[in-house]
């Protein structure tokens, strides 16, 4: 896993981005300079950069994306960013004093934030044509920021609700790895006994030996089995609280009662078709749709999904020289999973092999219901054993990249069926 890369915050601070709020993505994304390098890159430029859509715009089509998973400390901060980019004060009382064109864009955001499955061609032809219509180009930029903020709730809830803000002395603040050494080694002042870890490692160690069983040598029953299997709506999710929303969020979330549903239910005939990548993938088709129509973009949406895929320095819990490859990639298949998308090349039996219950259920609460994490919940404090803190932040890092990109996966192929 990723562990603590021994980064400052203040060195790597977002360009004239304060707050609050900011200052808590930065905060937990100091376990990992690399990622938080390109993290802030990516947003400066989202948020800051070029781009067809003016600034205020940008910062309230961000307040709708974080309202949607009540994150009021998100909200606040954007709402200050707002009325410093010369936003109307007037729009902040809710979305019945926005432009038509703000408020066509409700209905997709509730889509995207809850059930991207549903997004087709003809949410965007509503957007893109008639009276105060998008551009492509706008439309493009909005549906990343909408994607970004969904992602960035999923983080910073996942981050606060797995005690990373809780000190641990006994982390280890180097997290090179030993020249030479052949098997994990355990390094001195461990986070717990590591006997979780370790039992993790020796799945990994077995999956590997028996090299896994290649996709082509599964029949198609046996593969649907077996993607079915990973969820159906079997692992639960936290609770949602009884609290409403408050005024001030409420006024920014049409239809609030819309939620996300599990993609497909044991039991239950399929009513959207599995979204599979090898028909429509980022590398193929996403990355130059969004270049074409938002340039550069891309290249930064691309670096960071890469970056965080392959984030390791070799540590899991207590142990070091460890190989981490078959842990990341089951973590991101299964949140991928939970939003209906396939990789026929995968096993996705290795799912339910690496991820223990606990575990998944946190992945999928942080990933569809992140409003619901607290990190007062009990529940939560077992999440991960014996895992340093900067590793279960790069697990966050994982739920908000391989959430963005499943978002993203559904906008831009329900832009490019609009546009062919």
């Amino acid at each position: 896993m990723g562990s603590l890369a021994n980064a400052s915050v203040t060195t790597l601070a977002a360009p004239s981005e304060p707050g609050a709020a900011q200052d808590s993505v930065l905060r937990y994304l100091g376990f990992h300079a690399e990622y938080l390098t390109v993290f802030t890159r990516t947003q400066h430029f989202l948020m800051r950069g070029d781009g067809p859509l003016a600034f205020d715009m940008r910062y309230y089509v961000a307040i709708m994306a974080a309202g949607r998973h009540r994150c009021d400390w998100l909200v606040d901060q954007l709402k200050e960013e707002f009325l410093a980019n010369g936003g109307e004060p007037r729009w902040l009382d809710g979305l019945q004093h926005v432009p038509k064109k703000l408020a066509d864009l409700n209905e997709v955001n509730k889509i995207m934030a809850h059930r991207p499955w549903l997004l087709n061609k003809s949410h965007i032809e509503r957007l893109a044509k008639g009276r105060d219509n998008w551009s492509l180009g706008e439309l493009l930029q909005a549906l990343t920021v909408l994607a970004h903020y969904h992602a960035v709730c999923s983080f910073v809830r996942g981050c606060h609700a797995l005690g990373v803000d809780q000190p641990d002395s006994t982390e280890p603040s180097d997290a090179s790895t030993p020249s030479g050494a052949k098997e994990p080694q355990q390094c001195a002042g461990s986070p717990s006994d590591g006997a979780p870890v370790q039992q993790l490692m020796q799945k990994m160690r077995t999956l590997s030996e028996q090299q896994l069983r290649a996709a082509d040598q599964l029949t198609v029953e046996e593969k649907n089995e077996i993607y079915a299997a990973v969820d159906s709506g079997a692992v639960e999710a936290e609770q949602p609280s009884q609290q409403p929303a408050p005024d001030q969020l409420a006024r920014f979330v049409e239809d609030a009662e819309f939620a996300y549903e599990d993609f497909s239910r044991r039991g239950e005939p399929h009513t959207v078709s599995t979204f599979r990548v090898q028909d429509y993938n980022w590398e193929d088709h996403g990355f130059s749709l969004v270049n074409r129509l938002y340039s550069d973009v891309g290249v930064l949406l691309d670096d960071k999904f890469r970056i965080a895929f392959h984030l390791t320095y070799q540590t899991m819990g207590s142990f070091r020289s460890v190989d981490t490859r078959l842990f990341r990639r089951a973590v991101w298949r299964y949140i991928q999973c939970l939003y209906g998308i396939r990789h026929d090349d995968y096993d996705y039996a290795v799912v339910n092999q690496l991820l223990d219950r606990r575990l998944k259920s946190f992945v999928k609460t942080a990933c569809v219901y992140p409003e619901r994490l607290e990190p007062s919940n009990e529940r939560l404090k077992h999440v991960m054993e014996g895992f340093q803190r900067s590793e279960k932040v790069h697990v966050a890092i994982l739920c908000l990249e391989a959430r963005l990109q499943s978002e993203l996966l559904y906008a831009l192929r329900a832009v490019m069926r609009y546009t062919t």
